[in-house]
């Protein structure tokens, strides 16, 4: 029987060595593309391992989700993804179905998370700490920064090997906040610093890129 259409995906045959907190930031890192993500529950009990569900705040991104990532290749895994059986507790609260359980529950971001982002506006985009302020010339080679101190090669290796002519990335030994992501060529390196310029790897980071100085 179909589950019909919901904000919340599950999803298994998730690696299972992967530890929780990880888990959480690479799947917020490949999920949040499709929209607004209000929760990832990832649980390391015995019977709840190599699962996950990840709560949107619009159905038409869950869907997109769904579709877009079914069988993605997830720590050499292959994701299985299907809506959640049931509305999840945020959700319920928003739609004024809710019904407490007793389990600590987290409240959907308040009013004051979201000031922060207004202030960003401020600063120039192109700004690169410790560069000048020019705009490097296309090259193959992309300069990401304001990435958060969590970030892994891993990481960034699935946001970037989505894009044709995908090399590889090379993080800065005792620097978390850069990185260098090297393709074929200038063409196929633009097409993704276009695509992931301003991406959330989590909700206060907005990665930066740049081409790489020659």
């Amino acid at each position: 029987m179909d589950i019909r259409p919901n904000n919340t995906i599950y999803i298994n045959n998730l690696n299972e060595k992967i530890k929780k907190e990880e888990l959480k930031k690479s799947l917020y890192a490949i999920f949040s593309q499709f929209g607004q993500i209000l929760d990832i529950v990832a649980l390391k009990t015995l019977k709840m391992r190599g699962q996950a569900f990840v709560i949107f705040k619009e159905i038409q991104s869950s869907t997109n989700a769904l579709r877009s990532m079914q069988g993605f290749p997830f720590y050499d895994k292959p994701m299985r993804i299907q809506y959640a059986k049931t509305d999840s507790d945020i959700i319920s609260k928003m739609k004024g179905t809710f019904q407490e359980r007793p389990k600590k529950i987290r409240p959907p971001p308040s009013k004051e998370d979201e000031a922060p982002k207004k202030k960003k506006k401020n600063k120039d985009p192109n700004r690169i700490p410790g560069g000048s302020n020019a705009e490097q010339p296309p090259n193959q080679i992309l300069f990401l920064t304001n990435l958060p101190d969590e970030t892994s090669e891993m990481m960034l290796s699935m946001l970037f090997n989505q894009f044709p002519g995908f090399k590889e990335v090379r993080l800065v030994p005792n620097r978390h906040d850069i990185a260098f992501v090297e393709f074929e060529n200038e063409l196929q390196s633009g097409a993704a610093k276009d695509a992931l310029q301003g991406f959330k790897i989590t909700p206060t980071h907005a990665m930066k890129i740049s081409f790489a100085k020659k």
